[in-house]
């Protein structure tokens, strides 16, 4: 019995739904910006093959297109390489499950995998001294509602270095307040890890937590609304 190899269409979609949802549960963010990146490499090929998504196949989006795209998204669109590089990253990632789902487009795979990520340089990271921390840590009117959440915010944040979008999504369930101080993290690709926290720290969420709503589910920053910020 002879095994159909799939068309281009049929890779992509199972891609999204076998690849990165069933087998590899990839975020929602992942997912979104693989979608994104697809978006516009399918509207680029269509532009320059004179074929619509549906039509296209992998000989189409051999390494001289895929490289052309990415010079595009530099130059017309005005994309850092860092952002260059992401969209190369959801490319190669694909294009290695096509090799092994469609062995026929191997090939074509390998020339696209063997595309190198663009080069840049990364600035150097400065840093704010004790006094400058302590000088944002006092900014927040302690006499408002906000300000001390604010506060609570900014200390939670000096504390762990966690990203601006953990901390936002923080719920009172994260919180371990007890006998050794902590918080549970929830970063990209569902990766979680417990950061320890300073007394002042903990000091500071016991006096913030009564005036908000203590349950399990609820947002430990909320807006004025009690929704998540």
């Amino acid at each position: 019995m002879t095994t159909l190899t799939p068309g281009f269409p049929t890779l992509l979609q199972e891609f999204f739904q076998r690849r990165l949802v069933a087998e590899r549960g990839a975020s929602a963010h992942t997912i979104a910006s693989y979608r994104d990146t697809f978006e516009l490499l399918l509207r680029y090929a269509e532009e320059h093959t004179g074929r619509t998504p549906s039509a296209l196949t992998l000989e189409d989006l051999d390494a001289p297109l895929v490289l052309a795209f990415l010079d595009h998204l530099e130059t017309d669109r005005g994309n850092s390489p860092r952002t260059r590089n992401l969209r190369l990253t959801a490319i190669r990632s694909f294009m290695r499950y096509a090799s092994l789902r469609a062995p026929t487009a191997l090939p074509v795979a390998e020339r696209v995998l063997a595309i190198s990520p663009k080069r840049f340089d990364r600035p150097a990271l400065d840093f704010l001294s004790r006094a400058e921390v302590q000088a944002l840590l006092d900014a927040p009117d302690q006499a408002t509602w906000t300000g001390q959440r604010d506060t609570a915010l900014l200390t939670v944040l000096y504390n762990t270095g966690a990203r601006v979008s953990e901390v936002a999504g923080l719920r009172i369930a994260d919180l371990l307040l007890d006998r050794a101080t902590a918080l549970r993290l929830h970063g990209k690709g569902r990766k979680e890890r417990i950061v320890p926290l300073w007394k002042q720290t903990a000091k500071q969420l016991r006096s913030w937590l009564p005036q908000i709503d203590n349950t399990p589910t609820a947002a430990v920053f909320p807006n004025r609304a009690g929704a998540p910020m």
